[in-house]
């Protein structure tokens, strides 16, 4: 039997048993069975939101892990060590991030690239999502400038603004 199924057969047996709640023992039942009835409403509230909570934090975790195994995985790409397991770090070349570059963030799904835009009035950069690309124009966080662009992308691969 549940919380609220006892909650519910004590107060059917006090209207069972014919309480005179005009007198102190019967305001005293009738006052706690009330009680328990609220106790049990506000419990079954908590355990909603835990579950609801609960749920949220599973979702959270798995997007933390698919974040995790994606900067691992460019980690492991970049450091990877030679045969002899010495690391010659005058073989490594600054530029070549630079010819890896691409345009925006992808974190492993396919919809959730960010693109990134400096402002020309202020120099921030403001990043964004592929929706907001295709509403074609963003407000500067810093000074308001309005930052309008088409989404198309020319030759050197950057957006056109």
């Amino acid at each position: 039997m549940t919380i609220s199924e006892k909650a519910a057969y004590l107060k059917g047996l006090m209207d069972g048993l014919n309480l005179d709640t005009e007198k102190a023992e019967g305001k005293m039942i009738s006052a706690i069975v009330d009680l328990l009835g609220d106790v049990t409403k506000r419990l079954h509230d908590v355990e909603e939101t835990t579950i609801a909570i609960s749920d949220e934090l599973d979702e959270i975790e798995e997007d933390l892990d698919a974040i995790e195994d994606f900067i691992l995985d460019e980690d492991d790409e970049d450091w990877e060590e030679d045969d002899d397991d010495d690391y010659d770090f005058e073989d490594w070349d600054d530029d070549d991030e630079d010819e890896d570059y691409e345009e925006g963030f992808d974190f492993g799904d396919e919809d959730s690239i960010i693109y990134e835009v400096k402002c020309g009035v202020c120099g921030e950069v403001i990043n964004f999502d592929e929706e907001t690309l295709m509403k074609g124009s963003i407000k500067c966080p810093k000074c308001g400038e309005l930052l309008e662009f088409d989404g198309e992308e020319d030759d050197e691969e950057e957006l056109a603004f």
